[in-house]
């Protein structure tokens, strides 16, 4: 991996394609590109006229007339048609959770983690596109002593999902050291990232619809597990940040540089709600870490980018979003 660079100017956006943009994250990103007047190619294998999730997500996008929705597969459709003429592809698209990606399932998980970004990878160097921003997790660090986790770490990943995620960090880093690639990368480590239209698996969606429906939350472990809860919309602005900013290659966390434990937003949840949240607790499940917490100087020299949205206020600002969906939607 070529050494970081200090940040300097910022190289505009006139047109970029985003992987999973019928995501949580991608149709968050996507709309904030869009708004800032970038066509945007968003490429999604989830069809929103059969996937509703994807049809919410998606739904904010519809009145941007530089947004392109492309539905293909990235594991067997034509990518140069897609990448022709960007100025950076935002790789989003993966198939994410641990739980499920023990036994069986995980060949899913390496056809949509590391073969589909072998293939996003290898098109845009083939195309000379000047920046892949590749969507990793923190997961690669595995447990760790508690303190906070810096890039120079050595990962320990601790789940097949967490395995697919390393190879495909180190599959654009190799193909952007080639002595022949135009492409740099800006591998992002996400904490974990929450927020309105968050994916319904995750804790902090679950947590609010126990609230709001008085219906039990199944608490894996102890409630004492830590985590780095890192708002959507500051993990957007360093997303962006790291295809504008000209670093070389190089990898970064995006964290809020804090930690809650499972406790901690149970209490928050009670707090902006009046109403405590029914708890069946269950037994930990294997591959979930005690404890993640990011080291953010990184981002803050490369992207000039910090976190700005406290725990409480994004919590506030994810119920308001569940409160105003219909009973049906909130799931």
């Amino acid at each position: 991996m070529n050494p970081p660079a200090e940040a300097t100017a910022p190289r505009p956006l006139r047109r970029v394609v985003v992987t999973g943009s019928a995501g949580f994250i991608g149709s968050h990103l996507s709309r904030a590109l869009l708004a800032a007047g970038v066509t945007v190619v968003g490429v999604d294998r989830r069809n929103p006229t059969s996937d509703p999730v994807a049809a919410a997500n998606l739904a904010e996008l519809g009145g941007f007339p530089r947004h392109i929705p492309v539905t293909v597969d990235l594991l067997d459709c034509p990518l140069e048609p897609l990448l022709l003429d960007t100025d950076a592809v935002f790789h989003l698209a993966g198939l994410p959770g641990v739980r499920r990606s023990w036994g069986v399932g995980f060949d899913a998980y390496v056809s949509a983690n590391v073969q589909a970004t072998q293939r996003v990878m290898d098109a845009a160097t083939r195309l000379r596109v000047p920046r892949v921003v590749l969507a990793s997790s923190s997961s690669v660090y595995g447990a760790t002593s508690g303190a906070p986790s810096t890039e120079a770490d050595t990962p320990r990943p601790a789940s097949p999902y967490a395995v697919t995620k390393l190879a495909a960090e180190h599959l654009c880093l190799a193909q952007a050291a080639r002595p022949d690639s135009a492409t740099t990368v800006a591998v992002l480590r996400y904490f974990t990232v929450y927020g309105p239209r968050q994916r319904n698996d995750m804790l902090i969606h679950r947590a609010l619809t126990a609230v709001l429906h008085q219906v039990p939350l199944r608490v894996f472990g102890d409630g004492r597990q830590r985590r780095d809860f890192t708002y959507v919309d500051d993990v957007v602005r360093a997303t962006i940040a790291a295809a504008t900013v000209p670093t070389g290659n190089a990898v970064i966390n995006v964290g809020a540089g804090a930690s809650a434990t499972v406790s901690d937003v149970l209490t928050v949840a009670q707090r902006l709600t009046g109403q405590p949240v029914p708890v069946i607790p269950s037994a930990a499940r294997a591959g979930d870490v005690p404890g993640t917490l990011a080291e953010t100087a990184r981002a803050r020299q490369l992207l000039g980018w910090k976190p700005e949205v406290s725990l409480e206020a994004g919590i506030g600002r994810q119920l308001r979003h569940l409160q105003a969906l219909r009973p049906h939607a909130v799931r």
